[in-house]
């Protein structure tokens, strides 16, 4: 990442405070990761009504998420700042006043100081219509590879696990594109030899799709 600019979208690991000083990245954090720790003592206690009530207050943000996602970014800005924008202004709102109400070594607290110590980056999705509510279509991706990871010890070499890690970024990405991975690779493989060397990047998931010659509908 010594290059790369933007947007980190990622959970509030300490690790990436470094990076994301250093490079001058804008860092969004997980929805998905503030809600867990609501979830457990939701779950094992019966008196936890501020965990409850917080996890109903997310669920209606990803409802609103849930229902724009496939729109237009213009669409997409307008509705969370009319609709989203006050939900979650109330329930930091709520977390505020009501952490001192809690037993601070607690799971219930310790879910609101997570929530509030990265308000910050929580709320950034608010400001950017490009940036998700979390980042679990990147969690989704890893998992096989984190499924498997037992297996990669025998890749034979470092270069052997370079190889694999270039395979899997090309299936990751070619599900995120909605292509079978299957049938992108057989395609890329059966043309790439006599392809011209400056347009490789016409066979990347994103432009192969957009392409009828290569790629027919």
């Amino acid at each position: 990442m010594a290059n790369f600019k933007g947007v980190l979208h990622a959970d509030c690991y300490e690790g990436y405070n470094k990076i994301i000083k250093n490079n001058g990245l804008i860092h969004a954090a997980c929805w998905a990761h503030a809600r867990r720790y609501f979830y457990e003592p939701s779950m094992n206690n019966p008196k936890a009504e501020i965990a409850r009530y917080s996890l109903e207050a997310i669920h209606k943000i990803y409802h609103i998420e849930k229902r724009i996602k496939d729109l237009p970014l213009a669409f997409i800005d307008k509705i969370r700042r009319k609709y989203t924008l006050p939900l979650v202004d109330a329930l930091f709102d709520y977390w505020h006043r009501h952490l001192p109400e809690t037993n601070h070594g607690g799971a219930t607290a310790k879910a609101i100081k997570y929530a509030l110590n990265h308000e910050e980056a929580l709320r950034r999705f608010l400001s950017d219509p490009q940036i998700n509510i979390d980042n679990n279509p990147v969690e989704r991706a890893l998992r096989v590879v984190a499924i498997g990871r037992n297996n990669w010890t025998f890749a034979g070499s470092d270069n052997g696990g370079e190889t694999a890690a270039i395979m899997y970024t090309l299936i990751e990405t070619a599900k995120l594109n909605d292509l079978n991975p299957e049938a992108y690779l057989a395609k890329v493989l059966s043309v790439i030899q006599d392809y011209n060397s400056l347009k490789l990047a016409d066979l990347l998931p994103w432009n192969i799709k957009n392409n009828p010659q290569l790629w027919p509908s």
